[in-house]
């Protein structure tokens, strides 16, 4: 049977996603109540700019005092979309304390503060859901929470920013440079007038955090996360990926150790094989990839941002609240019974695709090859091209041993190794920045999916 009273929901933020949630809420309000089991009333909109004209939204409806909308006591849930770690928080906390379950899509304080707002959530007997946090439209939170809370998650490797999706898909399939790449997703509307948080791997790494915190029931925060951006990939890069039958995506991936003792986190641009399903994934998509002892491996794709695609994750959270609201019950909370440590960037095992400026004359190559032995770390292949000859070599090294080119100019050196520490290999590329026959290191990139 149909409840009449209506849940009551306060809404925080009225931009691109909150108006959009607004629509939905009016538009769609007959199949919203048949799916929750009562109709919902949109009783509140805090806003900055009150002045603003927000098409379809009641103006009666608006006001500028968010603290004053969460704290009525009538509201049943409060869905915050304003962003940012304060106000955020505080309102969020102050809707836990009067009564109120809250929608986040706020993956910046939920990675710098999950474990707080978790535990106000829990102290309250409040729900906190946040599926629009990590990749947009993408059911992602719920399948990891939910779906597979029988199994081991022991890897999430994905694409999770879709303004560095676009600009390295671009870089790869038109051989633009990084500036032009951005220039264009600026002007198509996928990267913001300060594309900060995207291109250096904060927004990234945000979502890492939350993805590892779920799927290893840990409390990973975001300065757990190893970040690095893409400003630094260059055409070369992408050339260089090509050769190899890869290309480059700014990868977030969360790992269980071998021993299962801990977990690492990770963001940084990194070559994948074409062969990988994450290779295919074009334009300002997002996708991520799930390694679970039972299920085996699965992947979930689609547009990871934009107003539609974020409220509909928004309202599909609503309707899991309110259905709790109903059966007076919440909904899971934070697992984090594991308490396993994260480990720091040098303990995790991954390959390395090393470009050198190097002088081109007999020696260099068995230098090279001695201080990768000298650090333990095992060439795979040596790519070695004079620059003026413009032609190229192939070699493999085995042991230490070297091959061997002879000639008056400066040649560019590519040495891919085989899996290592990443501490062992980054000691490497500092011993042969000192020597005298390396020119310089033009470019370091990690190689993963394999």
């Amino acid at each position: 049977m149909m409840r009449t009273r209506p849940l009551k929901v306060a809404l925080l933020g009225c931009g691109v996603v909150g108006s959009e949630v607004a629509r939905i809420m009016t538009t769609h309000a007959d199949d919203l109540a048949a799916r929750i089991g009562a109709p919902v009333e949109l009783v509140g909109v805090a806003v900055r700019r009150p002045s603003k004209v927000r098409e379809g939204i009641d103006p009666a409806l608006i006001t500028t005092d968010a603290t004053a909308l969460v704290k009525r006591g009538d509201i049943d849930v409060v869905i915050e979309v304003i962003g940012g770690i304060e106000p955020a928080r505080a309102l969020i906390t102050t809707a836990f304390e009067h009564g109120a379950s809250v929608v986040s899509a706020n993956k910046a304080l939920l990675a710098e503060d999950g474990a707080a707002l978790h535990a106000a959530a829990g102290k309250y007997g409040r729900d906190l859901y946040y599926e629009a946090a990590v990749a947009g439209a993408i059911p992602l939170v719920r399948p990891l929470r939910e779906s597979l809370a029988g199994d081991k998650v022991n890897r999430v490797l994905g694409i999770v920013n879709g303004t560095t999706n676009f600009i390295l898909d671009r870089m790869d399939t038109s051989g633009a440079g990084y500036s032009e790449a951005l220039d264009e997703a600026t002007a198509l509307g996928y990267a913001e007038a300060d594309p900060t948080a995207d291109v250096e791997g904060f927004d990234a790494a945000a979502k890492a955090a939350i993805l590892a915190g779920i799927a290893f029931h840990t409390r990973v925060g975001i300065g757990d996360v190893h970040r690095e951006g893409i400003t630094e990939v260059t055409a070369a890069d992408m050339a260089s990926a090509r050769r190899m039958g890869c290309t480059v995506k700014l990868l977030a991936i969360c790992e269980r150790a071998a021993d299962g003792q801990s977990v690492t986190a990770r963001v940084h641009p990194a070559m994948i094989p074409l062969s990988h399903p994450l290779a295919s994934v074009r334009e300002a998509y997002n996708a991520v990839f799930v390694e679970a002892e039972a299920a085996g491996q699965l992947m979930f794709y689609g547009p990871g941002a934009g107003g539609s695609p974020t409220a509909s994750a928004v309202l599909g959270d609503l309707v899991a609240v309110c259905r709790n609201k109903l059966n007076e019950a919440t909904g899971p909370g934070e697992s984090a019974y594991t308490r396993l440590p994260v480990s720091p960037m040098g303990d995790v095992v991954t390959r390395y695709h090393i470009s050198l400026d190097v002088a081109d004359k007999p020696g260099v190559l068995a230098q090279v090859a001695t201080v990768f032995a000298e650090q333990g770390v095992s060439i795979d292949t040596v790519r070695q091209q004079s620059r003026n000859s413009g032609s190229g070599d192939e070699v493999a090294i085995e042991q230490g041993g070297a091959g061997r080119r002879t000639g008056g100019g400066d040649a560019s050196l590519v040495v891919v190794t085989h899996r290592a520490l990443d501490a062992a290999l980054s000691a490497t590329v500092e011993a042969l920045r000192k020597l005298d026959t390396v020119h310089g290191v033009a470019s370091i990139m990690r190689v993963e999916g394999e």
